[in-house]
């Protein structure tokens, strides 16, 4: 029976082989920024940067071990240097440091098989009763049984007594493969054995979509489902809950999810996908999962401090200083016109809620999780202005980490950051717009673009016009969006212009000066109320939807 059935798995390889999706079969990476992973070298530095396991152990408090491959812990020293990141990186944003530490013991290039005979028996002497381990690992199953580059393919399915003999030619040596299903119950059994609590999960999502456009679930994801069933072990459909979120996506926005090819994510993936694991661990009815969940923090949703009306749709102004300053009641000072917007909106008919703060560029704003804050709190109906650009251009790896790409394309390079030795995948300016701009849309929100304010410069007797830089990257994102635009900038000059405009630079400088404050870019409380209204005019001209929340 047993030679049966070996027959019949090596007819079932070979077919395989011939005609199956290769998930993670992908060629070797190589260029700028690329990292190889799967050569003898590269996994050696690998292996030195992973966590010795248990190592991150505190006193007697347990252990969270992830399991996994690329799309868990990416690249040879998994720091973002390719841009792209795994999902374990993440992970721990999720858990209360103190109480359990996680330990990603995850690498590129493995599959349940070569994990389990070449990197789980030191995992599994690390464990201790109370531990826990997150499996989740398949990508790379789908390949070679026994070839000379990397022999870690399994048989599909979750039969127990299928196997496949044969001599391994990267190991040399006589070899046995069995299917995914029982690498996952000798991952189980030893876990238990250990006394710590197993915990399957299906992989993340692929940049696949079928006939419907949708994102392509794996079959794995029922094999490991099944044995989490038969086994009574806790199953988190990561693969799912990931793969919904996408679906809820652009298709823009699935993609930059992606880095460099259709499976390994970029940082905005990995977070999307360890969210998506630790939601599945919270949220579950398992009673198992109990003990962990009363271990993790920051699963619920951020939201933007608003208090919302019935009845009463919410404009939320993003933006930097010049929307929101130090705006002390004495009216002294630096003021940001968003503070002001209560002085144009009819506060009765909407909810103004001014979420700028000084500093922040496109990219700041975005990576300090302000923008996420909005996105959460988004409801139809709302409305949201965006006022970029008085600091995004610059130095892109200084300490302030704030300056964006000068272009409007979908461009984006990785940058290490001064002093700090980390990675970032840094966009531009029009990709971070736009961006802002699909996800309220993705809500049934309104977004409006606004031009920059404009500063305290004359030159040649005429008010600075910044149209050959910002204005032209403005006028770009909005062929690109068709989203609704007030060019603030030429408002506001328009009206300086027509008060001081002369012959000399530094007269009309210090006649405009009553607008500005500290220097020529903050506004003072009246050039605080000055752009305000170029808002509202703005918005009448256009005959924004808007407009009809402006007082009369």
């Amino acid at each position: 029976m047993r030679r049966l059935l070996l027959l019949i798995a090596l007819s079932t390889y070979y077919v395989l082989q011939t005609n199956a999706q290769r998930f993670d079969d992908l060629p070797t990476p190589g260029g700028e920024e690329k990292v190889i992973d799967n050569t003898p070298d590269s996994i050696a530095k690998a292996l030195m940067n992973r966590p010795a396991p248990g190592s991150t152990r505190q006193g007697s408090n347990p252990v969270l071990f992830l399991i996994g491959n690329s799309t868990m812990r990416n690249g040879t020293l998994g720091n973002g240097s390719n841009g792209q990141w795994g999902w374990g990186y993440y992970a721990s944003d999720f858990f209360d440091g103190r109480k359990i530490s996680v330990e990603n013991q995850a690498l590129g290039g493995m599959s349940t098989r070569n994990f389990y005979t070449d990197l789980w028996p030191a995992v599994r002497q690390a464990l201790k009763p109370g531990d826990w381990v997150i499996v989740s690992i398949g990508h790379n199953d789908h390949a070679d049984f026994f070839d000379a580059k990397r022999a870690r393919g399994v048989i599909d399915g979750v039969a127990e007594d299928t196997m496949i003999v044969g001599f391994n030619i990267r190991k040399q040596i006589p070899d046995t493969v069995y299917s995914y299903g029982h690498y996952l119950r000798c991952y189980i059994r030893e876990i238990r054995e250990a006394g710590a609590n197993p915990i399957l999960m299906s992989l993340t999502p692929r940049d696949a979509r079928d006939d419907k456009g949708l994102i392509i679930r794996k079959p794995q994801t029922q094999w490991a489902a099944y044995v989490a069933a038969t086994e009574g072990v806790p199953f988190v459909d990561l693969n799912e809950i990931s793969g919904a979120k996408l679906d809820s996506y652009s298709l823009w926005k699935q993609k930059y999810h992606f880095y460099g090819d259709k499976i390994h994510t970029s940082a905005f993936g990995a977070r999307l996908n360890a969210r998506s694991a630790a939601e599945g661990i919270y949220y579950s009815n398992n009673p198992q999962l109990k003990p962990l969940q009363q271990m993790m923090i920051g699963v619920a949703l951020p939201m933007a401090n608003v208090k919302r009306q019935k009845g009463k749709p919410v404009v939320f102004i993003c933006g930097d200083s010049t929307v929101k300053n130090i705006d002390k009641s004495d009216h002294s000072g630096m003021w940001g016109w968003g503070t002001l917007a209560n002085t144009v909106f009819d506060t009765l008919k909407i909810t103004v809620t001014n979420q700028a703060i000084a500093g922040r560029s496109t990219r700041k704003y975005l990576n300090e999780g302000r923008w996420e804050r909005i996105y959460n709190s988004l409801q139809p109906g709302d409305f949201v202005l965006l006022q970029f650009g008085h600091n995004d251009i610059g130095d892109l790896t200084s300490k302030k980490a704030r300056a964006v790409i000068a272009s409007a394309q979908d461009t984006c390079h990785v940058y290490q950051i001064e002093d700090e030795g980390r990675y970032e995948l840094i966009y531009s300016f029009g990709w971070y717009l736009k961006k802002f701009i699909d996800d309220v849309r993705e809500k049934g929100a309104t977004p409006i673009l606004l031009s920059l304010t404009p500063r305290n410069e004359w030159p040649g007797g005429k008010i600075e016009r910044r149209d050959d830089s910002y204005g032209r990257w403005y006028r770009e994102v909005i062929r690109q969006t068709g989203v609704e635009f007030i060019d603030v900038h030429n408002i506001s000059a328009d009206f300086l212009d027509k008060k001081y405009a002369g012959r000399d630079s530094e007269k009309c400088k210090q006649k405009a000066a009553v607008y500005f404050n500290h220097d020529h870019t903050h506004t003072s409380y009246k050039g605080a109320q000055m752009n305000a209204r170029s808002l509202a005019k703005g918005l009448k001209q256009n005959h924004s939807s808007l407009a009809s929340y402006l007082k009369r």
